[in-house]
């Protein structure tokens, strides 16, 4: 098996004017490549030796440094670590659009190999590590390394579930059913990453949460009192607690009707509404028959 090359690679000047910021910095201690596998989500015991020990460059990214500015030219492929970040598009009018949270195990920067530049920015919500995997390292390492290629298979199909899953949350209605299945999302993930599926603590702001949910800041807020006014959250600035993750599942099963309404409502209206529209055919009897009286 050929050895796999060391993924540190040489700065280009536009990464050593940011290596150069404290938000920003490589790692003196690299991680291996058996390590990165199980950070993607791989099995370690898949990795064949003398493959397992091949370093891996590891960065420290400060909470609110752009790790990936949208336009950039495509140079490595990053592998989350540790902490959280989000992707975000801004628009022609100026509006910055979050597309995605990130978590650890997720690759950041592999959508950009199709065109050469980056499709978005990649901000840190809070303080984390990145491994970075340059292209041409990257490609060799998934050749000699099918354990590598087999984890990085695995984490795109992964990455592309829960991408369906936000469009999703796009699909209904009501914005408190919206902001209840993002919650179920977000408890989902926490429960894979082996934390608490009840308990979360939202890195993100209420406006990156409004973007995603493609409603107002406002109404953010307006659905996590509603939510909570039912029982089904308990809210404290950025800690959400769960009470009732099966009403909350209830809740977000609404998808085509006000988040308000019981089940039978909307059928129910539906009814009386068609029913005021049937003509009254006896209407004309009954008045005949009361002027006589």
């Amino acid at each position: 098996m050929t050895n796999i090359p060391c993924c540190t690679t040489h700065a280009t000047s536009q990464e050593a004017w940011r290596l150069r910021r404290n938000d920003i910095a490589p790692l003196p201690e690299p991680v291996t490549l058996g390590e990165l596998v199980q950070t993607l989500g791989g099995d370690i015991r898949e990795v064949r030796k003398p493959a397992e020990a091949a370093p891996v460059s590891l960065w420290r990214i400060r909470q609110g440094a752009t790790l990936l500015h949208e336009g950039c030219a495509a140079q490595s492929v990053f592998v989350l670590r540790s902490g959280s970040m989000k992707r975000i598009r801004t628009l022609e009018d100026g509006y910055e659009q979050v597309l995605s949270f990130a978590q650890p195990g997720e690759l950041l920067g592999f959508d950009a190999l199709h065109s050469g530049r980056q499709p978005a920015a990649v901000v840190a919500l809070e303080d984390s590590t990145v491994c970075v995997l340059p292209l041409n390292d990257h490609l060799l390492a998934r050749h000699d390394c099918l354990a590598l290629d087999r984890a990085l298979q695995v984490a795109l199909s992964r990455q592309l579930v829960r991408t369906a899953g936000t469009t999703e949350m796009m699909a209904a209605l009501a914005s408190d059913v919206r902001l209840a299945r993002f919650l179920l999302w977000m408890s989902q993930r926490m429960d894979e990453a082996g934390r608490s599926p009840r308990r979360l603590f939202l890195r993100m702001c209420r406006r990156d949460i409004a973007s995603l949910l493609g409603v107002a800041h406002e109404t953010v807020s307006r659905s996590f009192t509603l939510l909570a006014e039912l029982g089904l959250v308990k809210v404290e600035n950025r800690e959400v607690e769960i009470l009732d993750l099966d009403g909350l599942h209830r809740r977000a099963l609404n998808t085509r009707r006000a988040g308000d309404e019981a089940p039978g409502a909307a059928q129910k209206a539906a009814s009386d509404w068609s029913a005021a529209l049937q003509p009254d055919w006896f209407a004309p009897v009954r008045q005949v028959a009361a002027a006589a009286a």
